[in-house]
C-alpha cells in the first residue's frame, strides 16, 4: 500500500538512460527514401516530403519561397478552393514551408485517409500550374505584409543582423524587398518547380498509427513520380560578413523600444565544439532560469524576456542573443549582457546551478522523445545534417558529464565581446 507519509524518492532527470526510438526505412521505386516511426496510440500521422527546394538554390530573391507557398494554389483540374476543400473535408491539414536549404509539403490526417490524399499530393507536385491571379494576389499580400513588418524594430533588427553575419547575398543574410516581390514571373515559379519538385530530389519522414498499407500506397503514389532521377548541382555560398560590428538604426521615431541583436559566426553541428557550447548557451542565456534572464530581466527589469541561441542552419551558423529593452537601457542592456560573458569566462559555474541546467537538458530532450511526431522530428534534424543516433547519445553523455572548468575553457574561446556582431534599432 502506498505510504502518504514518506515522500517519493526524487531522481535528476540526469540519472535517466534516453533511448532514442529507431525507426523504418525502405526506399520507393523511384529512389526516394522514407523514414518512418510507426507508433503511438491515437489513429492519426503525419507525412512530411522534405525538397532541396530551399532558397539556397534560387538565382532571384523570393523566387524558392513563392514556388513553395503557390504549389497548394492550383492544378491542372483543381482550383486553389477545391485543392483545400479536398483536405478539409477529411478534417486533415496541409502545409507547405520554405527554408534556407529546403522546403517541404506536410500533411497531417487520420490514417483512414491517408490513401484518399496521396493521389491530390502527387498531383501537386507534377501538375501545378502557378496562375497568374494566384501570383498577383501572393505579391500584393506580402507587399503589404513587408510594409507593416518594417514598421517593428524586431523584424528590422532580424533581418539586418543576418545580413552583417553571413552577407547580403548569401541565402542566410538575403531578405526580401518590395521590388523582389514585383520582379515574380509565373515563368519563373513554373520552372524552378519543375526542376526542383516534380524532378527534384525528396525525402519523406512520416509517424504516428501507419496503415498497414503505407508503404504499398506511397510507393503506388509518390514512388511512381519523375523525383530524385537527376542530380542537383552542389551550390557553394562563401559567407562574407560585414567589416563594421557596430551598428545603431533608427526605424521608429516614436518607439518606446529598442530590439538589440548580438551575433558572431559560428561552426555547424559537425564541428566538436557544437554540442558542449549547447550546455554553455543554455547556462548563458538558453531558458527561462539562465544567466541573461535572472540579470537583465528579474533583476535590472530591462527586459520582459532576453534569449541566446544557436540558429539552426545546416551549412554554417551563428551564436545569437535577442531581446527587446527600453529604449532608454538598450545600450546598459547590452553591458549586462558582456558582464555575464566576463563572468562565464572568469567564475566556475556552481555545480548545483550546473545540475539545473543538465536537468533542464535532459528533460528538454525527454520531451522531444514523448510521441512519434516528436521522435521523427530529432531523427529529421539528424539526418537532414548527415549525422546518425551516435551523435545523439554523444550529445546525452555530454549533457550529463560536461564539468565547469569545460564550460569555463569554451566561454573564453567565444564569450568576448569583440567577436559578436553588434545592433539596435530604436
Amino acid at each position: 500500500m502506498l505510504n502518504r507519509l514518506q515522500a517519493p524518492i526524487i531522481k535528476d532527470a540526469t540519472e535517466f538512460d534516453l533511448k532514442l526510438k529507431a525507426y523504418d526505412k525502405y526506399v520507393l521505386d523511384n529512389g526516394v527514401e522514407v523514414y518512418a516511426v510507426n507508433a503511438g496510440t491515437q489513429e492519426v500521422l503525419s507525412l512530411e516530403l522534405v525538397f532541396s527546394a530551399g532558397n539556397w538554390f534560387e538565382q532571384q530573391n523570393n523566387i524558392a519561397a513563392a514556388t513553395n507557398y503557390l504549389i497548394k494554389n492550383g492544378t491542372k483540374s483543381k482550383t486553389a478552393f477545391q485543392l483545400n476543400e479536398h483536405f478539409d473535408y477529411y478534417g486533415s491539414h496541409l502545409s507547405r514551408g520554405c527554408y534556407n536549404e529546403t522546403a517541404n509539403i506536410v500533411l497531417h490526417c487520420i490514417d483512414r485517409h491517408f490513401a484518399t490524399h496521396l493521389p491530390v499530393i502527387a498531383e501537386m507536385i507534377t501538375d501545378a500550374i502557378y496562375p497568374q491571379h494566384e501570383l498577383d494576389i501572393y505579391k500584393q499580400n506580402m507587399q503589404q505584409r513587408l510594409t507593416v513588418n518594417l514598421k517593428k524594430c524586431d523584424f528590422v533588427a532580424g533581418r539586418l543582423i543576418d545580413e552583417y553575419v553571413f552577407g547580403k547575398d548569401h541565402p542566410y543574410g538575403v531578405y526580401s524587398n518590395k521590388e523582389d516581390y514585383d520582379a515574380l514571373q509565373q515563368e519563373q515559379l513554373q520552372d524552378y518547380y519543375k526542376k526542383y519538385y516534380t524532378e527534384g530530389k525528396c525525402i519523406i519522414f512520416a509517424a504516428g498509427l501507419l496503415p498497414a498499407n503505407f508503404q504499398q500506397e506511397l510507393n503506388r503514389t509518390i514512388g511512381q513520380l519523375p523525383l530524385n532521377q537527376k542530380e542537383i548541382p552542389t551550390i557553394l555560398h562563401p559567407v562574407t560578413p560585414a567589416v563594421e560590428k557596430k551598428y545603431r538604426i533608427a526605424n521608429d521615431p516614436n518607439g518606446v523600444q529598442g530590439a538589440i541583436r548580438l551575433a558572431q559566426p559560428f561552426p555547424n553541428r559537425h564541428h566538436p565544439d557544437f554540442q558542449p557550447v549547447q550546455v554553455l548557451n543554455t547556462l548563458f542565456g538558453g531558458f527561462f532560469g539562465s544567466r541573461l534572464m535572472s540579470n537583465i530581466r528579474e533583476d535590472k527589469g530591462y527586459t520582459y524576456g532576453i534569449h541566446s541561441y544557436i540558429l539552426n542552419h545546416i551549412s554554417t551558423t551563428a551564436w545569437m542573443v535577442s531581446t527587446e529593452a527600453g529604449r532608454d537601457v538598450s545600450e546598459a542592456t547590452i553591458t549586462e549582457i558582456y558582464n555575464e560573458m566576463k563572468d562565464l569566462r572568469e567564475e566556475l559555474v556552481d555545480e548545483e546551478e550546473l545540475q539545473l541546467v543538465k536537468n533542464y537538458l535532459i528533460g528538454t530532450i525527454l520531451g522531444d522523445l514523448d510521441g512519434p511526431f516528436h521522435i521523427i522530428g530529432r531523427w529529421k534534424n539528424l539526418i537532414l545534417n548527415g549525422l546518425d543516433e551516435q551523435y545523439f547519445y554523444k550529445s546525452v553523455n555530454i549533457i550529463k558529464n560536461i564539468s565547469a572548468k569545460e564550460l569555463q575553457e569554451l566561454a573564453n574561446k567565444y564569450l568576448h565581446p569583440e567577436k559578436f556582431y553588434e545592433l539596435v534599432v530604436v
